[in-house]
C-alpha cells in the first residue's frame, strides 16, 4: 500500500497514512485519462456554431437571367454558395459534442489520475484544513508553508465556503470537495492537496 507523510497547515509532518492500493495504487491507464479529459472537454463545448445555408440566406428568389442565350452560365438564384453573398456549404449547425463513457472507464480513470500524482510525488495529505473567516492573505500562507509554488487542486471532505473564498483569488489555485473531484482538475493542476478526511470519503466513493 502507498504510503504518504501527513502535513499541519504551519508545513510539519504530523503523521503517515497509508492510501487503499486500489485507488492510488494502481498503474495509471494513458488512454483512459486521455479518453477521460477529453469526455469533460466536449462536455462544456456549448455547441451553439451555425451558419446559413442557400435555403436560409436572405433574398435569391427570383433566377437571376434566363436559362439560354446570354452567353454566361446557367444560374438559378443569387444566394447559391458561389456567389458573394450565398449560402455556406456544409457550414456548422448546432450539436452536442459530449459523449459517454462506461461507468467502469470513468472510475479506472480518476483511480489512474490520483495515482499518477502519488508516483510523481505531487500529493500533500492534510491533517485538516478550515478557515475561520475568508482570508486570502492567510491561505496563501498556508500554501507557502507547504512549497507549493505552481497550480494546485485543494480538496476536502466537504463543502468549505471560508476556504473557498480565501482561495478563489489566487491564481492557479482551485478548491472543489471531495464529491466534485474529476480528473480534469487533478491532472492539469501540479500539486493535489487534499485533507486525510476528504482521502477517507475517496476511498469510500470509489472502493
Amino acid at each position: 500500500m502507498p504510503k504518504v507523510s501527513v502535513y499541519n497547515v504551519s508545513g510539519s509532518q504530523v503523521g503517515e497514512l497509508e492510501l487503499a492500493e486500489n485507488i492510488f495504487g494502481v498503474n495509471p491507464n494513458t488512454h483512459v485519462l486521455h479518453s477521460a479529459i477529453v469526455l469533460q472537454q466536449a462536455s462544456v463545448r456549448q455547441g451553439t456554431h451555425k451558419t446559413k445555408g442557400r435555403s436560409e440566406v436572405r433574398g435569391g428568389g427570383r433566377k437571376p437571367w434566363k436559362q439560354k442565350g446570354t452567353g454566361r452560365a446557367r444560374q438559378g438564384s443569387i444566394r447559391s454558395p458561389q456567389w458573394k453573398g450565398g449560402g455556406i456549404v456544409f457550414g456548422p449547425t448546432p450539436r452536442s459534442y459530449g459523449f459517454k463513457l462506461p461507468r467502469k472507464v470513468r472510475r479506472l480513470a480518476i483511480k489512474s489520475a490520483l495515482s499518477s500524482k502519488v508516483i510523481g510525488n505531487e500529493i500533500i495529505v492534510l491533517d485538516q484544513l478550515s478557515l475561520a473567516t475568508p482570508k486570502t492573505k492567510e491561505f496563501a500562507a498556508i500554501l507557502n508553508n507547504l512549497k507549493v509554488e505552481r497550480k494546485a487542486l485543494v480538496v476536502t471532505a466537504d463543502y468549505e465556503d471560508n476556504v473557498a473564498l480565501s482561495a478563489r483569488n489566487i491564481p492557479g489555485v482551485k478548491f472543489v470537495s471531495a464529491t466534485g473531484i474529476n480528473v480534469l482538475d487533478i491532472m492539469v493542476h501540479d500539486k493535489l492537496i487534499i485533507t486525510k478526511d476528504a482521502v477517507a470519503k475517496v476511498e469510500e466513493v470509489f472502493a
